[in-house]
């Protein structure tokens, strides 16, 4: 929040002081973050009355293992991908660059902020921080773009709207917002109708920031047409924060099997979330424009975590936890490798892929090992938490859970290896056959230029994070059980 108080002053001096002043401001965070976790490992949770005001008239923020673990993902995510698309921002944002480290900044802030708190009021205020945020990122891709953009803003204040009407039911029956009061309280006020209306208010309100279907309708325009240093950024965190959300309602919120037994709400995951499963996967397989592709496998994978939810048990929810994660990695890995890709070619079509193996092998090796981890194969991380989801199917007799996540996999490797293909086996084409047709209006890519020139390794400042999120699905994937047994397990208890 500092930084983004900071940023816009500054780089109205010189522009170079917004990108130098957002990257400190992330990176302390990602620092902050990994302190925080290894604290929380050794002195259990942390606890900060904001002002000194304690709940419930006050605000509380609470950094327990799981909040902890997942900031951290969230802000090193989010550094390697603000470094790796530096000098796309220089293209796309030109001399707005204050304004769009700033909103860079406000969009982390917000989500980092709906990690930490402990009250259901201070999350919604968060959660339209970032949603603002997220919303004027994407406008800044202009012509198609703000379309895109406009549908987020009002699919995503409706939203938010219901989030908010779903925690004023809540406080009308608990007289407190703080998460932890409330959980205390519901154990007797559980069967209360405003208590079990709130409850589905809540979760179709996060459901629609989550992109879970049939609300997933935002999402494929927007990470097609928003410009590449955002939709690289969004993709693989904007997401998975509201889908943790869901999972802090679970934990701290409302009593131990009350969305179960009391409100079907687990249920509903459930069929969405299978459901989701099959239409992202399916839709992405006729796609052509590789955003597009990337964007419908994310409704498919956001199901995953969904399904993990559904299940309602402790692993379950230790598969949703891990596939947050692995998908941020593996994705943010994916969009930094075709942002690449972009970068030098202006290529976003999958046919003109042919060659690009060849000619860009760190980038299109990080792509590789990211589309790997989302199939499924190990020792990629993809696969530890597909099999934990798995498993979780098989303790419930959910035997449609173990058939629909394996077909998955098989469904994701048909689209992905697709490309992988046309990179490594088919010859390069003299040119790409489609412009950049969506690229921002701040700067063109160059395609006058010959194929063969413009098909090259990026500058290292954006090879280095892509192959460092590429080489971190397959480390992530050999630790796994490490995370699982000393974070995940221990956080949901």
């Amino acid at each position: 929040m500092l930084a983004a108080l900071i940023v816009p002053v500054l780089a109205r001096f010189r522009h170079e002081l917004g990108y130098i002043i957002a990257l400190a401001g992330v990176g302390l965070s990602s620092v902050a973050s990994i302190w925080a976790l290894a604290y929380v490992l050794d002195n259990g949770t942390m606890r900060y009355n904001l002002g000194g005001w304690a709940p419930p008239i006050g605000i509380e923020y609470v950094v327990d293992l799981i909040a902890a673990f997942v900031a951290v993902i969230v802000t090193s995510v989010a550094s390697l991908v603000i470094i790796g698309t530096r000098r796309w921002a220089d293209r796309e944002a030109g001399d707005r660059l204050g304004s769009f480290y700033s909103l860079v900044m406000l969009l982390i802030t917000g989500l980092v902020g709906m990690i930490v708190t402990g009250d259901l009021f201070n999350l919604f205020v968060f959660l339209e921080i970032s949603s603002l945020a997220g919303y004027a990122l994407i406008f800044l891709g202009g012509g198609r773009a703000m379309l895109a953009g406009f549908r987020y803003l009002i699919l995503g204040s409706v939203g938010g709207s219901l989030y908010m009407l779903g925690v004023g039911f809540l406080y009308f029956s608990t007289g407190t917002l703080n998460m932890g009061e409330t959980k205390e309280i519901l154990t007797d006020e559980a069967t209360a109708r405003s208590v079990q209306a709130g409850a589905a208010f809540i979760f179709v309100g996060l459901g629609l920031k989550m992109a879970l279907v049939p609300m997933h309708l935002w999402l494929p325009d927007a990470y097609t047409f928003a410009p590449s240093s955002v939709n690289t950024l969004i993709a693989p965190i904007m997401t998975k924060v509201g889908a943790y959300a869901m999972i802090r309602m679970f934990l701290s919120v409302f009593p131990d099997g009350y969305l179960k037994d009391i409100v079907p709400i687990a249920d509903a995951l459930l069929v969405l979330g299978l459901t989701g499963i099959i239409v992202g996967s399916v839709a992405a397989m006729s796609q052509k424009d590789i955003r597009r592709m990337l964007a419908y496998s994310s409704i498919s994978q956001l199901a995953v975590i969904a399904v993990g939810l559904g299940l309602g048990t402790p692993l379950g929810l230790v598969a949703a936890l891990l596939h947050i994660m692995n998908h941020a990695v593996m994705k943010s890995a994916l969009f930094m490798a075709i942002a690449s890709v972009r970068f030098t070619s202006g290529i976003t079509q999958v046919a003109d892929f042919a060659g690009t193996g060849r000619r860009m092998p760190f980038t299109m090796g990080a792509f590789t090992l990211g589309a790997l981890a989302m199939v499924g194969i190990p020792p990629a991380s993809g696969f530890f938490s597909k099999w934990y989801a798995v498993q979780a199917g098989i303790e419930s007799n959910q035997w449609v859970v173990v058939f629909v996540v394996l077909a998955s996999s098989l469904l994701t490797a048909v689209y992905l290896f697709r490309i992988l293909e046309s990179a490594y086996l088919h010859p390069l084409k003299p040119e790409p056959s489609h412009g950049d047709q969506h690229a921002s209006g701040f700067g063109k890519t160059d395609l006058d230029m010959p194929a063969e020139v413009q098909i090259r390794e990026a500058p290292l400042d954006m090879t280095i994070p892509t192959v460092l999120l590429g080489l971190a699905t397959v480390v992530l994937g050999v630790f796994n059980a490490v995370i699982v047994i000393n974070i995940l397990e221990p956080g949901i208890v």
